[in-house]
């Protein structure tokens, strides 16, 4: 059986609150849905979100990658030889991790539907339930421990609390979130490369010697500041976890090398797709590195591959798999659901998708 078609569509939905980083602020989820179809009329989906300050991916770029090279290098060609096909996908043109993404998320959801299991099932898992964390986006110390309290009442008990825009002030955030949820759920810190090492060291003993039971500090500095980030984890006792530093194998092995992080957080968008995804996992747990699989703000196609490699490989730590739950309103009808602080898998072929609203998207392709 062969690939008939690829086809793009861009899709824009508001959130029911903005997302606010160290890196950016956002009201809407910006993506790229990519579709591979077969001869038969099955349709497997994919998903390139635009993140101009992390990825540096957008719509456009995405779009005219998949059009340009991706599509041509797939069209006719046998759409059951999954791993030769996600191969040529990596392949095919340098960088453009996004686009390579939605594709090899697309390839291997069309594969597990044309098998009729879920995604799950076909990177060899059979659970349909994975927890997640919640993000609390920036802010002062009396908004965010309003949120907390809120998303606690909620049901989730992993909060990952945004900081890095105010070094001077992130202790006082911290003290506020621990103060206001208590002692029974966990937290763990996101600066988004918003400290320098120095204010880094400062933060993290501060949170240490206030005794706060922060669980682990996310990407704590630059992303190309390797050096800095080995001199911060060599420096505090919380685990340090790499994001932004870690985009591919060759990033994860410099970070092992140097000894900069103890954990990694792996993105789909950032590694290119579930193919290399899985090979970092495995770097990871060869060298004792903690994982978490993660998630850029994306809708149900996105977090559902991530959700289901979660499901199939697992991670040492709750993963970050909360960006569909931030939509108002989702133009993808089908894929995951969530329950409290559990993600839900479809008992579904493929990813459950079973189709994108039209009216808020343009086809192409």
């Amino acid at each position: 059986m062969t690939i008939a078609a690829v086809r793009t569509h861009r899709l824009s939905a508001p959130l029911h609150t903005p997302f606010v980083t160290a890196l950016r602020r956002t009201t809407t989820v910006d993506t790229l849905v990519v579709e591979v179809v077969d001869d038969d009329g099955r349709s497997g989906f994919g998903e390139a979100p635009q993140v101009w300050q992390v990825t540096g991916a957008s719509i456009a770029g995405a779009e005219a990658c998949v059009r340009d090279v991706l599509a041509p290098a797939l069209a006719r060609r046998n759409a059951d030889d999954l791993v030769t096909r996600c191969g040529e996908v990596q392949r095919a043109v340098a960088g453009n991790e996004s686009a390579k993404a939605a594709v090899d998320v697309a390839l291997h959801d069309l594969a597990a539907r044309r098998l009729g299991v879920p995604l799950v099932r076909l990177l060899g898992g059979t659970a349909l339930r994975v927890p997640t964390d919640v993000t609390l986006a920036a802010g002062d110390a009396v908004d965010l421990a309003a949120a907390a309290k809120q998303r606690r009442a909620e049901g989730f008990g992993v909060l990952k609390l945004k900081v890095g825009t105010d070094a001077a002030g992130d202790l006082d955030r911290v003290r506020a979130v621990r103060s206001a949820v208590g002692p029974g759920v966990r937290i763990r810190l996101d600066a988004n490369q918003g400290w320098t090492p120095r204010e880094a060291v400062r933060v993290i003993r501060g949170i240490e010697d206030a005794g706060l039971d922060v669980e682990l500090v996310e990407q704590p500095v630059a992303r190309w500041d390797l050096d800095g980030l080995a001199w911060v984890s060599d420096r505090v006792d919380l685990p340090i976890l790499a994001d932004e530093s870690v985009f591919g194998v060759r990033d994860l092995v410099e970070v092992i090398r140097r000894r900069a992080a103890d954990m990694v957080n792996v993105k789909l968008t950032k590694c290119g797709g579930l193919l290399p995804a899985r090979t970092l996992l495995d770097l990871a747990a060869a060298h004792g590195i903690g994982t978490i699989v993660g998630s850029m703000m994306e809708s149900q196609v996105g977090v559902g591959a991530a959700a289901s490699l979660v499901a199939a490989y697992g991670t040492t730590a709750v993963s970050d798999l909360d960006a569909a739950w931030w939509l108002a309103w989702s133009p993808v009808h089908g894929g995951i659901r969530y329950d409290g602080a559990t993600v839900v898998l479809p008992d579904a072929p493929g990813l459950g998708v079973s189709a994108v609203s039209e009216a808020k998207m343009q086809t192409r392709g």
